[in-house]
């Protein structure tokens, strides 16, 4: 559920307890938390327990509120040389080199009809991707319009391409500030694989956010609960990302905020499980759906 609050809206999730937290809260940071807390408690709806994060490079604590650390995957920005020299490893720029020799166009795009008809192409190619249900794949074009359009005064799309064919975006929607910037969605048609797409829309986000004087480029979390690596955490920290710790706040609304956040109902289900268990879980799931769901060429 999303609520309005004036210059803010912040999204509640349903539950045992009611979590509130900011509307693109790893995008969008606050400066002054008690403000946007009394709107909160004066919104006329129940939240029970109110979340969010310090902005990088913020890493010590800076509030007396409840905290527990959070992580995100963040990437200094100077200049793109300077990332293209020193940040990242050989096998990341000869990807992003990849995708130049097989003619993939890289470039800012406007958010138009086009792009949207591109996006919604490429969440519909396939069901499954990383082993997992695609929650993109099957939304009309409308939806995808519709959920592509978030913070449009401050998002930044980049576009690949071949020829005029759309394979590969990246939105990126920067802070308040114009000094950050947090990768909210990159995907690319699994059909063109071979030709890098995903590298070289990494290496024009750079490009973009340097030539914007932008600092820091976020890319959602290094680490997810207990999982500690995998595939993407790896594929983050070849292009020149590291895992930087920041605090994490819940502040108790209600007196079952307070319950719910000393039984450690603020996590979610699969967080609580020993990472052994969870890693068997994941296994079996991605072999399930690998097996079970329609393979990309089905799903087209």
């Amino acid at each position: 559920m999303l609520i309005n609050l004036g210059d803010r809206n912040i999204n509640v999730e349903n539950g045992m307890i009611r979590i509130a937290r900011l509307d693109g809260e790893k995008f969008k940071f606050l400066e002054n938390p008690e403000d946007l807390l009394g709107r909160v408690r004066k919104c006329g709806r129940r939240v029970d327990l109110f979340t969010f994060m310090q902005k990088v490079p913020e890493t010590s604590q800076k509030y007396s509120y409840p905290m527990e650390w959070d992580n995100l995957a963040v990437l200094p920005i100077s200049t793109f040389e300077h990332w293209w020299d020193v940040q990242i490893g050989f096998k990341a720029r000869n990807k992003a080199k990849q995708a130049l020799k097989k003619g993939v166009n890289l470039r800012e795009t406007p958010f138009d009809d086009a792009l949207v008809e591109g996006i919604w192409q490429i969440y519909n190619e396939s069901l499954v991707r990383q082993g997992r249900r695609f929650p993109h794949y099957g939304k009309d074009v409308e939806t995808v319009r519709r959920e592509a359009a978030t913070f449009p005064d401050s998002s930044i799309f980049i576009g690949a391409y071949e020829g005029e064919r759309l394979i590969g975006f990246i939105k990126l929607v920067t802070d308040e500030t114009g000094t950050h910037a947090g990768l909210m969605h990159i995907v690319s048609l699994l059909s063109h694989r071979d030709k890098a797409p995903t590298n070289g829309l990494v290496a024009e986000a750079v490009r973009a956010c340097a030539k914007r004087k932008i600092s820091y480029l976020t890319y959602s979390n290094f680490a997810y609960g207990k999982k500690q690596h995998d595939s993407l955490s790896d594929f983050k920290e070849r292009n020149g990302f590291q895992r930087v710790d920041l605090p994490r706040y819940y502040v108790p609304l209600t007196p079952a905020g307070h319950l719910g956040l000393h039984l450690g109902l603020h996590h979610r289900m699969a967080d609580r499980l020993p990472e052994s268990l969870a890693a068997k879980l994941r296994e079996f799931r991605n072999k399930w759906n690998n097996r079970k769901l329609p393979t990309t060429a089905e799903a087209c």
